[in-house]
């Protein structure tokens, strides 16, 4: 199952406290304070293991608390730190606080970081000696932590996001195009979760390629799949906007991708300008061949490149890919 949302509570470790002792040796009965300091509690981290693609085990565990700090020992001798507490996520994964602030935007394998703190260890009575106190009688308390609350979501790191209806040939594409395994179906959302593929060029170049599930009117307000998977396009360098070209005319076909390009509008203003490929697939088909040219004329006036394709033959792929690799690269600088 693939889950990209999860809210648990975290809470680092309490600091032990400091304890009060006083040196009992042979030939100094009224030897001076001994007492150690508490070590420190344990901090809550999260890190990014690569071998991890969803959220799904913080379905079964919501509740992470570090170890506390041990208390001072006699001696001078300080308790022993709590263990860290590490907990693994997927790249790409954002943690927020309750108010919705991002904590964390963790984007590199291996990247890490502090989400709860644990507390510092309290001072023991040794700490504490002056000219005017010879033999404190007191320490300090461990400093204490509280639990709370942070959502995680998953955004998937894709150069590329296939957007479009449902049906719209999205899977059948990023199958063609790369080494992913999509699952493919003749009716509508035959994706139930983002796809990722690896998609290498004979040139040396390769991007990332994400297969998003098929958006419907009102996808930014939850209806369909909803907004769950609007949020894998974000980190999206550039969005190739799928259009069956074998369901209707181009007043059709146009009324439909302005409604998916609105939609991504209202997610977020920056996602509606982002730059965007057109693909008319199923050209394989003889109803599509026939739009393909005043297709391409309407782009051409909206400046928006144009490629008719056929995922199931390969016709015309190669030349999407090679142009979706050319964007990225002008975007990029390369």
């Amino acid at each position: 199952m693939f889950v990209d949302e999860a809210h648990v509570s975290v809470k680092g470790g309490r600091g032990g406290s400091g304890v009060v002792a006083f040196r009992h040796e042979k030939g100094e009965p009224l030897g001076g304070p001994s007492g150690g300091d508490g070590g420190h509690g344990g901090s809550v981290r999260f890190i990014v293991d690569p071998g991890l693609k969803t959220l799904m085990d913080f379905r079964h565990q919501r509740h992470f608390f570090a170890q506390a700090g041990g208390n001072g020992q006699a001696k001078n001798c300080t308790g022993k730190n709590g263990e860290d507490l590490l907990v693994k996520v997927p790249v790409g994964t954002v943690i927020r606080n309750e108010d919705g602030n991002v904590l964390a935007d963790l984007t590199a394998i291996g990247q890490e970081a502090v989400i709860a703190a644990g507390g510092r260890g309290g001072k023991g009575n040794a700490h504490f000696t002056s000219s005017t106190n010879r033999s404190p009688k007191f320490s300090q308390p461990g400093e204490d932590t509280e639990p709370f609350d942070i959502s995680l979501e998953l955004k998937l790191l894709a150069d590329v996001a296939l957007i479009g209806l449902p049906n719209a040939g999205k899977s059948t594409l990023i199958n063609r195009m790369s080494t992913a395994k999509a699952k493919v179906g003749d009716y509508p959302f035959t994706t139930k979760a983002p796809n990722l593929g690896m998609v290498r060029l004979n040139d040396d170049r390769d991007f990332v390629v994400a297969d998003i599930p098929g958006l419907v009117e009102n996808a930014h307000l939850g209806k369909g799949m909803g907004v769950q998977f609007l949020r894998h396009v974000e980190r999206a360098t550039v969005l190739v906007h799928i259009v069956d070209l074998s369901v209707g005319d181009v007043d059709t076909l146009m009324r439909d991708y302005d409604l998916i390009a609105g939609e991504l509008g209202s997610y977020s203003t920056e996602l509606g300008e982002r730059p965007v490929l057109a693909a008319g697939s199923k050209i394989d088909l003889p109803e599509a061949r026939e739009t393909i040219e005043p297709m391409r004329a309407v782009f051409a006036e909206r400046g928006i490149p144009f490629y008719a394709i056929s995922a199931a033959t390969g016709e015309g792929v190669d030349a999407l890919k090679f142009a979706i690799a050319d964007m990225i690269d002008n975007i990029k600088g390369d």
